[in-house]
């Protein structure tokens, strides 16, 4: 019996043990978990105004490229209709701002709305000679192995495109900024939804390699749990699966908006350009077919550690429970002569004791040869 009860004691440890790390890392990092988990768009905070905002112009022709950088949007309207493609790129988002290039460049107050908003599903809207693209950029931070999302608008116009940002720091175009500089490039000689279907395949393009990094992350946890399953490891594969939900929130969203780009009718994309965007579906296809994959990888990586944990327990019940047959012959022997009885056979006996200890040890050792003969004792 009591050997019975250390068992359920060790049982009790390690499901403490697991619980309370997990409890511990979910409490340092709740904040993350609810707006992974329970963004609700009705709700919606209200976005603070940027401190900072920087506006930079390109102005290209086949011929010859401009770079501006003005200090106040309203030096960006004399970009619209003069000839030539402009692309205006706000960093840091400002209320006045957005309505400011609204009501000169024809955008609609909704489309402003979902320009502030903040969490937007990625999506693509149409309206007057205007089309509106909303998805993230996403980057992977090593030092807090997170998914880290940015919203971008992309406005596309007759002969214009804007795009707004929240972050002057760090985005994917400068190889599309390199490729205006080059003066034979393909993004120079073509139209304005050209260097839109550019914007949209390098974000694309991009998932890939902070998928490529989650990947890396993953294979590490797998060959810790196939190795030596921890808590840790499954604090670990929660913590990745949590990156895994932000990161298919914003792939999959992304298959039907340019599935939407490429059904529609609007004059802005030229059919030769509705090529290149269903290449981005081809893209975002295969994007969106890797993170079901690692998805299922996580759930094996669940059951894997959920495996592990029951074969170890199970080794070490099977060691107690061998340790408990080896001690009942002696357990019994021991309690039969050691009833208060005034006649038991042997009780006088000058050999009785020997008797007794040499059979406590002899039984056990004839029951440890037949466990080992019916291969007891091999491990799994």
């Amino acid at each position: 019996m009591q050997l019975t009860d250390n068992a359920k004691e060790l049982m009790s440890n390690m499901y403490n043990q697991t619980t309370g790390y997990l409890n511990r890392m979910l409490t340092t990092d709740g904040k993350r978990e609810r707006r992974v988990r329970m963004y609700n768009p009705v709700c919606s905070t209200v976005r603070e105004d940027a401190t900072q905002v920087k506006i930079c112009i390109y102005d290209y022709n086949k011929d010859c490229v401009e770079q501006h950088e003005v200090k106040n949007v309203k030096e960006a309207f004399a970009f619209k209709d003069n000839g030539n493609i402009s692309w205006i790129n706000i960093d840091g988002i400002r209320k006045a701002d957005v309505e400011a290039i609204g009501e000169h460049f024809g955008i609609h107050p909704l489309i402003q709305e979902d320009i502030l908003s903040i969490g937007q599903r990625p999506k693509m809207d149409e309206g007057d000679d205007i089309m509106y693209c909303l998805l993230n950029m996403l980057y992977f931070n090593e030092d807090t192995i997170t998914v880290e999302q940015e919203q971008i608008s992309i406005v596309l116009g007759k002969n214009f495109i804007i795009t707004f940002q929240e972050d002057a720091q760090r985005d994917v175009f400068n190889g599309i900024r390199e490729k205006l500089n080059m003066p034979k490039s393909k993004l120079r000689s073509a139209n304005a939804d050209y260097l839109a279907y550019s914007m949209i395949d390098t974000i694309v393009d991009f998932y890939f390699v902070v998928m490529d990094k989650l990947s890396d992350k993953l294979e590490m946890v797998e060959e810790e749990i196939i190795r030596a399953a921890s808590t840790r490891s499954l604090a670990e594969t929660n913590r990745l699966r949590r990156e895994l939900i932000v990161l298919r929130r914003n792939v999959l969203p992304v298959r039907d908006m340019v599935s939407s780009i490429i059904r529609s009718d609007s004059n802005l994309l030229d059919d030769k350009v509705m090529r290149y965007f269903k290449d981005v579906s081809d893209h975002i296809t295969q994007a969106a077919d890797m993170v079901e994959n690692y998805r299922d990888m996580m759930m094996n990586m669940q059951d894997l550690y959920l495996n592990k944990a029951n074969i170890r327990l199970n080794e070490v019940m099977k060691v107690m429970a061998i340790v408990t047959c080896l001690m009942a012959p002696a357990t019994v022997i021991g309690g039969i002569f050691g009833m208060n009885f005034d006649r038991i056979p042997w009780l006088h006996n000058r050999y009785g004791f020997l008797i007794a200890v040499a059979l406590m040890l002899l039984i056990p050792v004839y029951m440890i040869y037949l466990f080992k003969k019916r291969g007891w004792f091999k491990r799994v």
